[in-house]
């Protein structure tokens, strides 16, 4: 099945994907169009083609593969192996849940004492420096 992309400047760009069960998961082409009188009708002329494969497991890398974690870390997550995505997630679903932000500037966070235990015994903590100060408690 192929679809049209549209047609630029004498160029067309076409999409191709087979059927199911082919390893060939998409193909793109640009395709030369003559103008009208410069060339034979009917002829397209494939300047050029890629071909692209959808990889069978992506690998986890960086901040969202899985590592183990503090037992302070594990008190507010509630896991002993965590991503550090998914780590900021829980971190702030845990605060807003308590509601510990400052009301009048909800960039400072108030710590409690579980908190207190991930931010270095800090009283308050600003929102970008979360992210810093949580990489101690990823286990290596």
């Amino acid at each position: 099945m192929a679809v049209s992309l549209g047609v630029f400047s004498g160029m067309r760009f076409v999409a191709a994907q087979p059927h199911s069960g082919n390893l060939l998961r998409s193909v793109t082409m640009a395709v030369h169009v003559p103008r009208k009188g410069l060339g034979k009708p009917g002829r397209l002329l494939v300047t050029s083609a890629t071909v692209s494969e959808t990889p069978s497991s992506p690998k986890v890398r960086g901040i969202m593969k899985p590592r183990k974690i503090s037992t302070e870390m594990q008190a507010i997550c509630g896991v002993d192996e965590i991503s550090r995505t998914q780590a900021l997630k829980q971190i702030w679903a845990y605060i807003k849940e308590n509601n510990l932000q400052d009301p009048e500037n909800k960039k400072i966070i108030i710590c409690d004492e579980k908190l207190k235990k991930i931010f270095a015994e800090r009283d308050q903590v600003g929102m970008l420096e979360i992210a810093g100060l949580i990489s101690p408690h990823f286990l290596k």
